[in-house]
């Protein structure tokens, strides 16, 4: 049985002032900067112990938050005056484990353990924690919004995105396995898949795009495998929008991947200019497709 859609309530328009939630790495800096780009007012929140040092520097406003006290978000954000937020960045596990604050840090607050108790106790998915967050949020006055938004500049788009094409053989794996990648990622299990000559070699789950690169190059010792990653047209971007940056293509490099076909529009593309670069000099060809549809003329 397929897990129930998730419905998403009517979000007011963005104001002029936006919150960002920011965990780690160098998507939360993509984000301010885009909306300082767009004339916004940036404040934020940066989850204890994840975000990193240097991003309270392109906030207006910023204030360190405890990872598990939805009451203090949405309290420190409406008195920093953003009634919408983006949430981006990473939970770093290993970080967590070497607080030593850790324990007092995961407490939950009265908000966080309710949205446990109602909601994550029965399912547990990310699409279904990202929804319970994001409804307890709104219950207080601030609603999350599309992640992708401040960022359009950075995410793939549709066609050969590399000097560098694919070849006869990966475009015939691009339109063998995108169906198989949307019904993966329909169904929750992950969003990415590494496919060679029409065998599917690996599918993600829940270790991660970098350890599933890893894997299907053992499985591939003769290279020239393909990396699909996408989310589905019908995916919830307000947060856990799928990721690559400079080092999935250092990976893919060295797993002897010769391309990847990346959902146009549902995929980010850290520091694009760069990483499109990067895969040219590493021989890595990048595409574009479209989450429903695969026009091979296009690859």
């Amino acid at each position: 049985m397929q897990p129930a859609p998730i419905t998403k309530p009517a979000i007011p328009a963005p104001p002029a002032t936006i919150g960002i939630i920011a965990g780690s790495g160098r998507l939360p800096f993509l984000v301010a900067a885009g909306l300082r780009a767009q004339g916004r007012k940036v404040v934020a929140i940066g989850l204890a112990g994840q975000y990193e040092p240097e991003f309270p520097t392109l906030c207006d406003r910023f204030r360190p938050v405890g990872l598990l006290r939805l009451g203090q978000w949405s309290r420190t954000l409406r008195r920093m005056g953003a009634t919408h937020a983006i949430m981006v960045g990473a939970v770093d596990k290993a970080k967590l484990m070497h607080d030593p604050l850790r324990l007092f840090r995961r407490i939950p607050d009265v908000r966080a353990a309710m949205v446990w108790y109602r909601r994550l106790r029965h399912d547990r998915r990310s699409p279904a924690l990202l929804a319970a967050v994001a409804e307890e949020l709104a219950r207080t006055g601030v609603f999350m919004i599309d992640s992708t938004m401040p960022i359009q500049d950075h995410m793939a788009h549709e066609g050969v995105m590399t000097k560098r094409e694919p070849g006869a053989t990966q475009r015939d794996d691009i339109e063998f396995a995108w169906p198989v990648l949307l019904a993966s990622a329909r169904l929750g299990v992950g969003q990415a898949i590494a496919v060679r000559e029409k065998d599917i070699v690996a599918v993600e789950a829940s270790e991660g795009t970098a350890a599933m690169i890893k894997r299907a190059g053992e499985l591939c010792r003769r290279g020239g495998w393909t990396l699909l990653k996408g989310a589905g047209p019908t995916h919830d971007r307000r947060a856990d929008v799928p990721t690559i940056g400079p080092d999935t293509i250092r990976a893919l490099a060295d797993a002897g991947a010769a391309c990847a076909a990346l959902e146009a529009g549902g995929v980010i593309i850290l520091d694009k200019p760069k990483t499109v670069a990067l895969a040219d000099e590493l021989g890595v060809a990048l595409v574009g497709v479209r989450a429903d549809e695969v026009n091979k003329n296009k690859l």
